[in-house]
C-alpha cells in the first residue's frame, strides 16, 4: 500500500465552506465564538464535506476487537477470554457502548480483525489469531498490519456506501493499552512512566510489571521511531491497525469520525503519521485517564471537549460527542440571528 499516493490522494478542507459556516456562526444571535470548540468542530465538518450546510444523523460507532499476546506477561487484571465475551456483549447490544449509543441515535458494528476466538454476531474480518507477545518479538508482519489497515478503509468505503454520515472509533481487546502505551511512548519519545497506565485498574505491581514488558518489547524489537508502521508492526495490535485504516478511509470518503481513548488516539496517531491530510476528518472527544492522552491530541493539532478522566473503552467516549454536536448544530441550523433580533451584529474588536 503505498501511504505517500493516498495522502496525495485525500482531498484539502473546502477553505471557501469554512468561510461560509463560520460566517453563518458570527450571525447568530450569541456573542462571537460563543461555543468555543463546538463552532469550531462545525467549521472543520462543513471544510470536510465541502458545505456548509450538512446532516449527521445517520452515525455509527465501529469497534475493533481483537487480541494481544502480550497478555501472557501478566499486564492486565483479566485473561483474553473477556475479549470475544465483551465482543458477544457488543454484538448483542448489551455492552455499555451499546446502551449509550442508543441513547445517542447511533448504531454499533462490532469487526473481529484478530481476536484468538470467534464471536457470535461479530463480523469476521479475521487477520490472525491474535498478536504475538511483542515482550518477545514483532507483534505482526508488515502484510498483516497492511491487511488491517486495508480493512478498516474498507469499512470506511461500505459504510459511506449506505449512507452513514458520522463515524466513531471503538475497540475492545484486553492487553490493548500496554501496546497503544508502548507504540505512544516511541512516537511521541516519551519516558515510559510517563506513557503507561494502568489501564483497567492494575495494582502498583502490576503496573510496575507492565511498565517493564513494555521495555523489553522496545529493547527486543527496537522501533523506529520516524516509522509509524515499523512501530505499528513491532508494537501493536490488529485493533489499533484497522482504526488506523479507519481514520484513512474517513479522510478519503470524506466522512467526520469521533476519536475516543487513548487506543483510539494512538491509532489516529499512527494514521496522521501515515498520511498526515487524514486529520482532516478526525473529531476529538475526551482527554483519556491513561497518561499519554494529552500529548497525542497536542501532536494531532486537535482539543478534546470531555475532560471528565475516562477510561472505558469499546467508543464510549466518541459516543458522548454525539449528543454535543446535536445540540451544537440545534443553534447552528435553528437559532435566532443578529438581523431577526434587530441587534447590531457583533464584531472583532482588536485588543
Amino acid at each position: 500500500m503505498d501511504f505517500i499516493e493516498l495522502n496525495q490522494k485525500i482531498l484539502p478542507p473546502d477553505n471557501n465552506a469554512m468561510v461560509r459556516a463560520k460566517s453563518h456562526w458570527n450571525s447568530i444571535a450569541k456573542p462571537l465564538d460563543g461555543l468555543g470548540e463546538l463552532e469550531t468542530i462545525c467549521v472543520r465538518i462543513a471544510g470536510l464535506l465541502g458545505n456548509e450546510i450538512f446532516s449527521l444523523k445517520k452515525r455509527m460507532v465501529v469497534v475493533f476487537c481483537a487480541d494481544n499476546g502480550v497478555v501472557v506477561e501478566g499486564v492486565t487484571q483479566t485473561d483474553a477470554s473477556v475479549t470475544a465475551i465483551m465482543a458477544e456483549a457488543i454484538a448483542r447490544g448489551q455492552s455499555c457502548v451499546c446502551r449509550m449509543a442508543e441513547t445517542a441515535g447511533a448504531e454499533v458494528f462490532p469487526v473481529d480483525v484478530g481476536m484468538f476466538h470467534r464471536a457470535a454476531g461479530v463480523r469476521d474480518l479475521h487477520i490472525a489469531d491474535g498478536t504475538a507477545n511483542i515482550a518477545v518479538g514483532p507483534a505482526m508482519t508488515k502484510d498483516q498490519a497492511i491487511r488491517a489497515i486495508e480493512t478498516g478503509i474498507s469499512i470506511a468505503r461500505e459504510l459511506k456506501e449506505e449512507g452513514y454520515e458520522l463515524l466513531s472509533c471503538g475497540e475492545m481487546g484486553i492487553g490493548n493499552t500496554t501496546t497503544s502505551g508502548a507504540i505512544a511512548s516511541i512516537l511521541l519519545q516519551m519516558p515510559i512512566e510517563k506513557a503507561i497506565g494502568p489501564g483497567a485498574g492494575l495494582s502498583y505491581e502490576g503496573l510496575v510489571r507492565k511498565r517493564n514488558t513494555v521495555r523489553r518489547a522496545i529493547e527486543t524489537n527496537r522501533p523506529e521511531p520516524n516509522d509509524a508502521l515499523d512501530v505499528l508492526c513491532k508494537l501493536g495490535g490488529f485493533d489499533i491497525a484497522g482504526m488506523a485504516g479507519l481514520y484513512l478511509g474517513c479522510s478519503f470518503y470524506r466522512i467526520p469520525v469521533i476519536i475516543d481513548g487513548l487506543i483510539s488516539s494512538v491509532s489516529a496517531l499512527i494514521a496522521a503519521m501515515l498520511c498526515p491530510n487524514s486529520t482532516c476528518a478526525m473529531i476529538a472527544s475526551h482527554c483519556s485517564a491513561e497518561p499519554a492522552a494529552e500529548s497525542i491530541m497536542e501532536r494531532l493539532s486537535l482539543h478534546p471537549i470531555l475532560w471528565g478522566r475516562l477510561k472505558l473503552g469499546e467508543g464510549t467516549g466518541a459516543v458522548c460527542m454525539m449528543p454535543l454536536l446535536d445540540l451544537a448544530l440545534s443553534v447552528y441550523n435553528n437559532a435566532m440571528a443578529f438581523s431577526e433580533a434587530g441587534i447590531p451584529p457583533y464584531k472583532h474588536e482588536k485588543r
